[in-house]
């Protein structure tokens, strides 16, 4: 039994110059602006430049054979400010968007989404969720103006403990009611370092029927129980009625002092010993890579699984594991 690996990286190139697709503007530049037409048009220039460049990143992947990337959730600053709300961003964006929509067309890769921390399912404040809401709104139009299919595209962490962890939990549920269908269904959930582990993720995954991002570094880091192998049965399980293929997160700590902060490369051994206990439980597995040196850390890995013998190279992002 074999396992299908493909690897991706998150949002910006360390190898393509001149390249940001996050370039930002904040309100308080936007109102230095005193004519705001022109504070508007400043705005569009930003997003089209950082659609541009994520076009730019696109193609790069193309030419290096990484099928599997994640969008940066800052291509358009301002998007959801409630002082400009009057801006039609769709609108003004439709021609780069749509040059978006068409090379994906020509070139079919797997892009999904992780919006900012400060998108919160489970606040008790209605305009925190109202706010990430309207932020996941953004996302979803973003995605079908570029022809994706908006399931399962944007991750998310469980979101704030509030000193009760349980009643945390429950008020995810409480409000995934208040959640449109359409949004729901482009949420998966990820454990994280501090606070939600695998079994809290889990609990959610299950009972909603949400897929969950198995974050190992995270899980390294925060547990009830070391042993992820005693989860893996039920992560797997949350993907069974997607289309796309199970996602998980890799990265390496940076050192065993800073152990959370993501270090530059991923550490190919402890990949490998992982993909190990993996192999055969399913027939595809995408993982994206949280490196601090992004698209670089992808291809050093790729070159430091080339010596393993139970690993088949198939191109420059993904191989087999047998």
């Amino acid at each position: 039994m074999s396992t299908l690996v493909r690897l991706g990286y998150v949002a910006m190139s360390v190898q393509l110059q001149n390249a940001s697709p996050s370039q930002t503007m904040t309100f308080a530049q936007f109102q230095r602006i005193q004519n705001r037409e022109a504070a508007i048009s400043k705005l569009e220039r930003i997003s089209i430049s950082n659609l541009e460049n994520c076009l730019r990143l696109l193609k790069h992947n193309v030419w290096s054979e990484v099928e599997f990337f994640r969008l940066s959730s800052k291509l358009i600053p301002l998007a959801n400010h409630p002082e400009i709300s009057d801006w039609n961003y769709m609108n003004a964006l439709k021609p780069v968007i749509l040059e978006i929509r068409q090379f994906l067309e020509r070139n079919p890769m797997r892009v999904d989404f992780h919006p900012d921390h400060f998108v919160v399912l489970n606040s008790t404040n209605k305009d925190i969720l109202k706010h990430s809401l309207e932020t996941l709104q953004m996302h979803k139009k973003l995605l079908k103006g570029m022809g994706i299919l908006p399931k399962n595209r944007c991750v998310l962490h469980v979101g704030g403990a509030y000193n009760d962890k349980e009643k945390a939990l429950e008020q995810f549920i409480h409000n995934w009611g208040l959640v449109p269908h359409s949004i729901q269904e482009m949420i998966m959930l990820e454990n994280d370092d501090t606070t939600f582990s695998v079994q809290d993720a889990l609990y959610l995954c299950e009972k909603l029927n949400i897929p969950l991002i198995f974050d190992l570094h995270h899980h390294q880091a925060n547990h009830e129980n070391p042993d992820w192998t005693e989860y893996w049965s039920r992560i797997v399980a949350t993907w069974e009625q997607e289309k796309l293929p199970l996602k998980m997160h890799i990265s390496s700590p940076k050192s065993s002092k800073d152990f959370r902060a993501h270090a530059d490369y991923i550490n190919a051994e402890e990949f490998y010993q992982f993909l190990q206990s993996i192999s055969g439980t399913i027939p595809q597995i995408d993982c994206m890579i949280e490196a601090k040196q992004k698209d670089a850390a992808l291809f050093q890995l790729m070159n430091d699984l080339k010596t393993y013998e139970r690993i088949e190279i198939v191109n420059g992002s993904t191989f087999i594991v047998k």
